[in-house]
């Protein structure tokens, strides 16, 4: 099975030493100053990415990268500061995969909340998110199968064809993985 389709939840953690040895920095706009590790991205991911937020512009749209690569002894941070049974333990964040990448734009003031799914770019991201191999990892409705709340900002690449599959079949990597 391709790395790429790692699945990586609560029941399924990466070990805390694991960190993907081909991180690299999109050329996208980011809330996020040059050299953040949180601007990092594993290379398909982030080429996947440029030609995505692209495409954005190119429509008249404004996407922004908030988070993408986050440790293990980050992720614990945010866990251990966190209120919300929502956040994932260290180990447990697909962001440590540098596979994941949370996303807002100008609309939606760059927060990470439920209003970014009133925004066009959210419109765009569902519909065009698959074809440059994007799915919006956390759907609503499927908060029993994934374990995380609806989040519309969350973007996983997983290449084109499962993100196609995945989109237009409507399950989730758990679903995909048969858990």
């Amino acid at each position: 099975m391709s790395a790429y389709l790692l699945l990586v939840n609560r029941t399924h953690p990466l070990n805390p030493d694991y960190i993907p040895k081909d991180l690299t920095e999109p050329r996208i706009p980011f809330q996020a100053p040059p050299g953040c590790p949180k601007r990092l991205l594993r290379a398909q991911a982030a080429t996947a990415a440029e030609e995505l937020f692209q495409k954005a512009y190119q429509q008249g749209l404004s996407l922004w990268g908030i988070s993408g690569f986050r440790s293990y002894t980050r992720q614990k941070e945010i866990y251990q500061n966190s209120r919300s049974s929502y956040v994932a333990p260290p180990g447990c964040s697909e962001h440590q995969t540098g596979l994941a990448l949370d996303v807002s734009c100008p609309a939606a003031e760059f927060d990470l909340t439920e209003d970014f799914a009133k925004t066009r770019e959210y419109e765009f991201l569902e519909n065009y998110g698959p074809i440059y191999g994007f799915i919006l990892r956390y759907p609503r409705g499927k908060e029993n199968i994934t374990g995380y709340a609806w989040e519309p900002w969350h973007i996983r690449f997983v290449t084109k064809t499962p993100a196609l599959y995945l989109s237009f079949s409507n399950i989730t990597l758990e679903e995909y993985h048969q858990l």
